[in-house]
C-alpha cells in the first residue's frame, strides 16, 4: 500500500515537471550570438541573465530569447557585458544549472503531497486502516471487566431473565446439557418495544458468561461498496469461531436482516448479499461451531422468515414493558445510588407510569435527582419526582406564562370538568392530580387520573373512558354556553377509542360482532401496514354513524354529570384558580361536602 502511495507521488511530479520544462522550452526562441548583439545595439532587449556562457532573457515585447554567448574568460564577454551597461539594459548573473528542474519540483510536489497525504489520512479513518480492511468486522470485543453489568441489574422481566441465565449456565457447564443429549439454541432474537432493556440484558450476559462476548450493530455490515457487508460477516464469524465457545450480539439486526425482494435492488443487492452471508455462518455446512448468536430488534415484522426458522434463530424471547411490579423493580434499581427522602413511595411512582419502559424510568429518576440539586436539596423528594413526571410527560412548566384571566377561568372549568367526571363515574380510574400550569407542550393544562395495568377492558369501561374525555369540553358549554379548542386533544383520543370499538374489538351493537380492521402488507413500503378499506360504501357509512353515535352517548352523559353536580363543579373550579394544582386528597376534601349524583 505504502510502495503503491510512493509510485503514485512520483508518477504525478514528474509528469508535472515534465509538461513545465515542454511549455518552457516551446516559449523561448533561440537567437544566433550576432543577432542577439543586434538587438542590443538597436534597444529591443529589456533583460538579460548569464548563466555561464548561456543567455537567456526577454525582449521589450515580452517575447523570450536565448544565445550562446563566448566564455566567460574571454574579452568578447567582457564587451559584452560593456555594451549592455551602455544600453541600459538589466542584467544579472546566476551559476549554470540554478532553477532549472529543482523549483518546479519543489512548487508542483508539495501540494500534490499535501493531498495526498491527506486523502490517505481520511481514507483510514473512515474505513479502519485503509482499503485491505474494508472486510474486517468491527465487532467488539467485551469482557466481564469492561461491562460492570449483571443480572443484578436488570428488573422487570424475571421470564426473560430465566431463559437467557440457560445460555450462560451451558456456556459454564456444557456437560450438563449433553449428557441429555440437549443441543443449546444457535440463535436467540430478543424482540420489544425500544427502552425495554435489550440492549442492557446482552450486557448482563457479557457480564455474567465467562466466554468471549462479541458486540455489533447491524449498520455496522453495509456500506456502500458492494461485498463489504458480506466480508465483515465471514470475518466476524471467523474471528467467533477461534474464540468458540462464545457469543455474538448483533444489535438492531433489522437494518441488515430485513426480507429480501422487499425493495428494488434485486439479488444484487448489498444489504441482500450481507443477510445471505449471514444466514450461511448461522446455519451452514460446517454444524456446530460452539458461535451462539443474539441479536435484538424492535421491528421482528421486517425480518426475513430464513432468519427465524429454526436453526438460527431458535428461540423468539420478548422483552415486554414492565408490568406495576416490574416498574417498582426497575425504580429500585435506579434509585440504590440516590439518595431519597423518607416521604418517597416508589410503589405510588410505579403505579403514576403506566406504559413507561426501562429507559423511561431511568431518565424519570436522574430528571428528579437533577431538580433536588438545581433546588441544593440534600435528598431527592417526593415533590422533585412528581415534577419530573410532569416534565417528562406534559413538558417544563411555565408559571410566568401570561392568560388572560377569561381563558384562565375556562381553563380551571375544563378541567374541574374533567376531574369531577372521573369522581362521580363508578368503576372510573382514581383521579391523582389536577392543574392549571401551563406547560412547554402547548398543554394548558391537565386532570391527571391513576391507572392501573390492564390486559382486557370492557365497554362499560371504555364507555366510561369517553365520558370523562368529554367532561371538559361539557363543562366550558354548561358554565360559558359556547365551545373553545380546547378540547382538541380530548376529541382526537374519543375518536381513537370509537372507532377501535366499532372496528376492531366488535362492540356496535348494529353491526354485531364483526372485525372490519384487516391489515395487508406492503412490502415496497418497508413492510408498512396499511388498513384495509376492502367493503362496501353502506358499510362504510353504517361505521361512521356508529362511531359517531357512541361519541355522542358518551359527551350526552357527561353534560348530564356535570348538570346534576353543577355545584360541586363550580366549587372545584373556584379552589383550583385560587390553588393552580390539587392532588388527590385535596381533591376528596373540596367535594366531601357534595353527594355526587350519576347521570
Amino acid at each position: 500500500m505504502r510502495s503503491a502511495l510512493f509510485l503514485l507521488v512520483l508518477v504525478i511530479i514528474g509528469a508535472l515537471v515534465f509538461q513545465q520544462w515542454w511549455a518552457s522550452q516551446r516559449r523561448v526562441n533561440e537567437f544566433s550570438y550576432s543577432f542577439f548583439i543586434d538587438r542590443v545595439r538597436a534597444g529591443d532587449v529589456n533583460e538579460v541573465v548569464f548563466k555561464g556562457s548561456r543567455i537567456e532573457g526577454f525582449l521589450k515585447t515580452g517575447e523570450a530569447f536565448a544565445a550562446q554567448g563566448p566564455p566567460e574568460d574571454s574579452p568578447l564577454y567582457t564587451a559584452l557585458v560593456e555594451l549592455l551597461e551602455a544600453k541600459g539594459v538589466q542584467h544579472r548573473f546566476d551559476p549554470p544549472g540554478s532553477g532549472s528542474w529543482l523549483v518546479p519540483l519543489l512548487i508542483y510536489s508539495l501540494p500534490v503531497v499535501v493531498i495526498i497525504l491527506f486523502w490517505t489520512y481520511m481514507f483510514r479513518r473512515m474505513q479502519g486502516g485503509g482499503a485491505f480492511t474494508f472486510g474486517q468486522s468491527r465487532a467488539k470485543l467485551v469482557t466481564k471487566e469492561f461491562t460492570k453489568v449483571t443480572f443484578k441489574d436488570v428488573a422487570g422481566i424475571d421470564e426473560v431473565l430465566d431463559e437467557v441465565r440457560e445460555i450462560v449456565d451451558y456456556l459454564k457447564d456444557p456437560g450438563r446439557f449433553v449428557r441429555l443429549g440437549a443441543k443449546i439454541p444457535k440463535g436467540i432474537l430478543l424482540v420489544g418495544p425500544p427502552g425495554t432493556g435489550k440492549t442492557l440484558l446482552a450486557r448482563a450476559i457479557a457480564g455474567e458468561a465467562g466466554v468471549p462476548f462479541f458486540s455489533i450493530s447491524g449498520s455496522d455490515f453495509v456500506e456502500m461498496f458492494v461485498g463489504v457487508g458480506a466480508a465483515r460477516v465471514r470475518d466476524m464469524f471467523q474471528k467467533a469461531k477461534l474464540s468458540a465457545p462464545c457469543i455474538v450480539f448483533i444489535d438492531e439486526i433489522d437494518a441488515v436482516g430485513r426480507k429480501r425482494g422487499a425493495g428494488l435492488g434485486g439479488g444484487h443487492d448489498e444489504r441482500e448479499q450481507t443477510l445471505n452471508q449471514l444466514l450461511s455462518e448461522m446455519d451452514g455446512f460446517e454444524g456446530d461451531t460452539g458461535v451462539i448468536v443474539l441479536a435484538a430488534t424492535n421491528r421482528p415484522d421486517v425480518l426475513d422468515p430464513a432468519l427465524l426458522r429454526p436453526g438460527r434463530f431458535d428461540r423468539k424471547i420478548t422483552v415486554p414493558a414492565p408490568d406495576l411490579h416490574g416498574r417498582e423493580a426497575i425504580l429500585k434499581i435506579h434509585t440504590r445510588d440516590k439518595k431519597l427522602a423518607a416521604d418517597v413511595d416508589l410503589a405510588l411512582l410505579a403505579r403514576r407510569t403506566p406504559g413507561f419502559v426501562g429507559a423511561d424510568i431511568e431518565n424519570l429518576c436522574n430528571e428528579a435527582a437533577l431538580l433536588a440539586a438545581r433546588q441544593n436539596k440534600d435528598r431527592v423528594g417526593s415533590q422533585d419526582f412528581e415534577e419530573a413526571l410532569d416534565r417528562v410527560l406534559t413538558g417544563l412548566a411555565r408559571k410566568g406564562m401570561y392568560i388572560k384571566e377569561e381563558e384562565r377561568q375556562r381553563i380551571a372549568y375544563h378541567e374541574s370538568g374533567h376531574a369531577l367526571v372521573a369522581k362521580a363515574l363508578p368503576g372510573s380510574e382514581p383521579i391523582h392530580k389536577v392543574t392549571i400550569i401551563p406547560r412547554g407542550t402547548g398543554v394548558l393544562g391537565f386532570a391527571q387520573q391513576l391507572p392501573e395495568d390492564r390486559y382486557l377492558l370492557s365497554k362499560e369501561e371504555l364507555m366510561n373512558r369517553l365520558t370523562v374525555m368529554f367532561g371538559g369540553r361539557a363543562a366550558e358549554e354548561i358554565v360559558f354556553g359556547d365551545q373553545t379548542t380546547g378540547a382538541a386533544e380530548d376529541l382526537k383520543r374519543a375518536t381513537e377509542i370509537a372507532k377501535r370499538m366499532v372496528v376492531e374489538w366488535g362492540m356496535s351493537e348494529v353491526l354485531g360482532p364483526m372485525s372490519l380492521a384487516a391489515e395487508r402488507v406492503n412490502v415496497f413500503l418497508g413492510e408498512e401496514i396499511v388498513k384495509s378499506d376492502e367493503h362496501s360504501e353502506a358499510l362504510s357509512a353504517t361505521v361512521d354513524q356508529e362511531i359517531r353515535g357512541i361519541l355522542l352517548s358518551a359527551y350526552h352523559k357527561a353534560r348530564e354529570v356535570l348538570s346534576r353536580n353543577k355545584a360541586a363543579l363550580e366549587r372545584l373550579a373556584q379552589e383550583l384558580l385560587r390553588r393552580e394544582s390539587l392532588d388527590g386528597e385535596e381533591i376528596d376534601t373540596v367535594l366531601a361536602e357534595f353527594a355526587l349524583q350519576t347521570a
